[in-house]
C-alpha cells in the first residue's frame, strides 16, 4: 500500500503526533522525569538497606547484651559491663547512620530535577 492510498488526514495526524511526541523539549522533559524516578528509587533502596543494617546491628547488640548481662550476673566480673556499653554504642551508631542516610537520600531527591517545567 503506498501513501496515495491512505487518507491524507490520517497521514497528517500521524505526522502531527510524531512531531508532538518526539519534539526535543518533550524528549528532554520525559528523560529528566525518568532520571528523577530512577534516582528516587535508588534513594529508597539506600534507606531500605540502612533499615536492614540497623535491624541487624540491633539484633547483634541485643544478643551480646543478653549474654554479657547473664555473665555479669553469674560471675560479677565488670568486664561484661564493658561489653554491654559497647553493644549500646553499636546500636546508637547504627541509628545515627540510618538517620544520616535518610536525610542525605531526601536531600538528593529534593535537589534532583524532576523534569517538570
Amino acid at each position: 500500500m503506498n501513501s496515495s492510498e491512505v487518507n491524507p488526514q490520517i497521514i497528517s495526524a500521524i505526522k502531527a503526533t510524531s512531531a508532538a511526541t518526539l519534539a526535543p523539549e518533550v524528549v528532554a522533559i520525559e528523560g529528566a522525569g525518568k532520571a528523577y524516578q530512577s534516582v528516587a528509587q535508588s534513594m529508597a533502596i539506600a534507606i531500605q538497606d540502612a533499615t536492614d543494617n540497623l535491624r541487624n546491628v540491633n539484633t547483634l547488640a541485643t544478643t551480646a547484651m543478653g549474654v554479657a548481662l547473664a555473665q555479669l550476673l553469674a560471675t560479677g566480673n565488670g568486664k561484661y559491663a564493658e561489653v554491654i556499653a559497647v553493644a549500646q554504642a553499636m546500636s546508637t551508631a547504627a541509628s545515627t547512620t540510618m538517620l544520616t542516610i535518610g536525610q542525605d537520600a531526601a536531600q538528593v531527591v529534593r535537589s534532583f530535577p524532576t523534569g517538570a517545567n
